[in-house]
């Protein structure tokens, strides 16, 4: 099984297939990792406080920094420190970094549900994988920590391409290397930029909603297709669509 390389791709076009009667329309399944395939915050906000520390901040809970997590380190800064100058935000991030580097997979785990959809799309050759704006750096050893990295097909990280999501570069190489038209590929995400991702690159977008989705965002305004509640949903609904 091959996965993705991390090389900077310029420009990916999609694959030109027309879709087949009476076959599923799913042929491959994407998705975000943090905050929808695991659950990456109590690493990233404990790398957060540990960096806050450093700087002399209290430490802030898992609670009120989890909807952070989804969008990066600089967005937990800013939630934890919102009237810092950027300098200082920029310092505490960096640290955070290092911070997160050492701990990386400590305490992250599959969302609920999530291997048994991986294990229905194994028994049904379906090919699956992430895109995310995650460093390769701390995205790949996650995955490895994971065991999943050998099961995947595509990993595309947000520097493996120029363009991070929502552009469409890193959707289509990563159906590129799944061998699947954009149409007939499921991407999961649980960020309004995800979804927008999806629409651009002509997928099927559906919103994890068990994923770091805070109470000022207006999911059902994001341009997907399905809302999953949870990860046996999803493993319901594939199994009805495959």
């Amino acid at each position: 099984m091959t996965n993705a390389s991390s090389t900077l791709t310029s420009s990916v076009n999609p694959i030109s297939v027309q879709p087949t009667s009476n076959v599923s329309p799913i042929k491959g399944v994407l998705f975000d990792l943090d905050g929808t395939l695991a659950d990456t915050a109590p690493d990233l906000i404990q790398a957060l406080n540990l960096s806050l520390n450093d700087f002399g901040f209290p430490k802030q809970s898992i609670s009120s920094m989890r909807s952070a997590a989804s969008h990066g380190s600089l967005a937990l800064v800013n939630a934890a420190q919102p009237d810092l100058p950027s300098e200082q935000k920029t310092a505490i991030q960096k640290r955070l970094l290092t911070h997160y580097h050492h701990i990386n997979g400590d305490n992250t785990e599959i969302f609920d549900g999530l291997d048994a959809v991986l294990s229905l799309l194994d028994s049904k050759n379906i090919p699956y994988g992430v895109v995310t704006n995650k460093a390769a750096r701390f995205a790949r050893p996650l995955l490895d920590s994971l065991q999943l990295t050998q099961r995947m097909r595509t990993i595309i990280s947000g520097d493996s391409t120029f363009n991070a999501k929502p552009h469409t570069a890193p959707m289509w190489l990563a159906a590129q290397q799944m061998g699947c038209a954009p149409h007939t590929i499921l991407y999961l995400g649980d960020a309004e930029r995800d979804l927008i991702a999806a629409q651009n690159a002509n997928m099927i977008g559906a919103v994890a909603l068990w994923g770091y989705i805070s109470q000022d965002d207006l999911p059902n305004n994001w341009p997907a297709k399905h809302y999953f509640e949870a990860g046996k949903c999803l493993e319901k609904w594939l199994a009805e669509q495959l």
